[in-house]
């Protein structure tokens, strides 16, 4: 009800109370700031095609003089001495109903797809690539009955409120709107961190920096922007510098409409390539508008000023923090960015200092080595899942690029160190193998080792020190299960193969082979290892 209506919680929790039933609000918290960090980090999610006019019916309306919606009741807010925004209801009248398909009805009954045309509202209607307001209203004098509003859309100066009615709604109808608070909030706050993000990476990457399109609601803002190469993790720490001092401000923001010719010729304006209405909206950070707007102040120059309708924070510090949390090359010369702010934007600082740290503490452990192959391998694999851990966190982008770059050479050397241990093991099970064969044809029999790699390399190495024998080699691991690896000397039979020879041994144990000719390994599980190592030497004697 909180999320999706945006009813405050202390009415909500009054409502439950009534019912003997307890708000567990630290735990609402805790579950609310995980699901929000959760689609931070997920792809945009498609939304199902809204309610729409069609040209027909705005014409309709237009011939029946029934005049655009006033939605200049969505920029009624101010600050409380608290700190916190006050949102202002707004009395409107139905002046038109529409089913899903469009038809204009007098009324709409419980549970019916409607969208509603009213004299005005305090929605804001998605456009200019903020998310539409949601919230719910009530019939004027029936407070028990609440409507609610999933989005509001421009339909040809029409602003169209989308529902599900609970209860029967009519033309002519008084209503009471009130949009959710929180959701509102979240919008004003990733639409004025958008502005700040534009300015700042003007300052990082240059002025000609273009912006190539944007999209925000309360969880995250997405901001595309036109750039030579990818960003290094030095151009988006300082783009994120920059956009902290401007939030340590708290600087003020300021909005008025203008004629649009006011805003011609003004250095450092920015605006998108679309056609603005007249009078136009500008929001100036830190700089009343009228200032802002003078050519010969170039004000516009040194902080943001951009041509925007939409709703924003009346000072920057209630943005708390912002952390650039992805960054992809969306096509050749576009940039894609995904920003979060304020808590998230924390707990995403601590998760990158978490993980810093972890990182730090690998490097540590390699730089001690290891004592053997299995805690070498143990390394590698740690810093295996640490790599994906770092891949897929909600962490700072710069931060993530350069554990990225650490973990890479972090992996190089584990994996490097990993093979000059099997290398030594291996050599060391091979003088002891052949201290204990005489020369011959053959040579079957086991050696202690965890890794399959390492037993392959004994086989290898005996080969190569005496290259007229064949060789078969099994490894007893924990719970029965047994390594097998074999190699077949160059003067052997044709008919004597080593991917047959590992396959006779392995199916004997219950497990599988694969390999070539000359080389071949696998695995089974038996518990009587002897017979294994009988199997083996029955077969290339057979074959030998």
């Amino acid at each position: 009800m909180s999320g999706d209506l945006g009813l405050p919680l202390d009415l909500i929790e009054l409502m439950l109370e009534e019912k003997g039933v307890r708000l567990d609000s630290a735990g609402l918290a805790r579950l609310a700031q995980e699901e929000a960090q959760h689609r931070a980090q997920q792809a945009e999610p498609v939304q199902e095609q809204g309610l729409q006019l069609s040209i027909h019916t705005l014409g309709e309306l237009q011939h029946r003089g029934v005049p655009p919606t006033d939605d200049s009741p969505k920029y009624n807010y101010h600050l409380l001495p608290s700190g916190g925004y006050e949102f202002g209801a707004c009395e409107a009248q139905v002046l038109q109903l529409y089913t899903e398909d469009g038809t204009a009805v007098a009324s709409v009954g419980e549970g019916q797809r409607c969208g509603l045309l009213l004299d005005k509202t305090n929605f804001y209607a998605e456009q200019g690539g903020q998310a539409s307001d949601r919230g719910y209203l009530v019939r004027v004098g029936q407070q028990d009955v609440l409507f609610p509003v999933a989005r509001a859309q421009v339909c040809g100066g029409f602003i169209l409120h989308e529902m599900v009615a609970p209860d029967c709604l009519k033309v002519g109808d008084r209503v009471q709107l009130h949009v959710d608070k929180a959701w509102r909030l979240g919008c004003m706050e990733k639409h004025t961190a958008t502005h700040l993000l534009n300015w700042a990476l003007r300052q990082a990457l240059g002025p000609g920096t273009e912006q190539r399109g944007s999209h925000l609601n309360p969880e995250r803002l997405r901001f595309d922007v036109a750039t030579q190469a990818p960003l290094t993790p030095e151009q988006l720490r300082a783009v994120e510098n920059t956009v902290q001092k401007a939030v340590g401000q708290d600087e003020a923001v300021y909005m008025e409409e203008v004629a649009l010719a006011h805003t011609a010729h003004v250095p450092g304006l920015r605006s998108l390539d679309e056609v603005y209405p007249d009078p136009v909206r500008v929001v100036s950070v830190g700089v009343p508008v009228a200032h802002a707007l003078d050519p010969a102040s170039q004000a516009a120059l040194h902080t943001s000023v951009e041509l925007c309708c939409g709703t924003h924070l009346l000072h920057t510090g209630s943005i708390g923090d912002l952390v650039i949390i992805g960054e992809r090359q969306l096509t050749k010369g576009t940039t894609r960015l995904l920003a979060i702010t304020g808590e998230q934007a924390q707990q995403a600082r601590e998760v990158g200092e978490s993980l810093a740290q972890e990182v730090e503490a690998a490097a540590e452990r390699l730089s001690r080595g290891s004592r053997d192959v299995v805690e070498a391998q143990r390394l590698s694999k740690d810093v295996g899942q640490l790599t994906d851990a770092v891949d897929t966190a909600v962490m700072p982008q710069w931060q993530r690029q350069e554990l990225q770059a650490t973990l890479k050479v972090l992996q190089r050397r584990a994996n490097t160190a990993i093979r000059k241990l099997e290398m030594r093991q291996a050599a060391q099970k091979t003088q002891e193998l052949l201290q204990r064969h005489s020369a011959g044809p053959l040579i079957v029999d086991t050696v202690s080792t965890e890794s399959l790699s390492v037993l392959v390399k004994v086989v290898r190495q005996l080969c190569e020190q005496a290259p007229s024998t064949s060789v078969l080699l099994l490894s007893p691991q924990p719970l029965g299960r047994v390594l097998c690896a074999c190699q077949v000397a160059q003067s052997a039979t044709p008919a004597f193969t080593a991917e047959a020879w590992a396959l006779a041994v392995c199916s004997h144990m219950g497990g599988k082979a694969w390999g070539s000719r000359m080389v071949a390994q696998g695995t089974g599980s038996t518990a009587d290892v002897e017979a294994a190592l009988s199997t083996a030497r029955a077969y290339a004697l057979n074959q030998l």
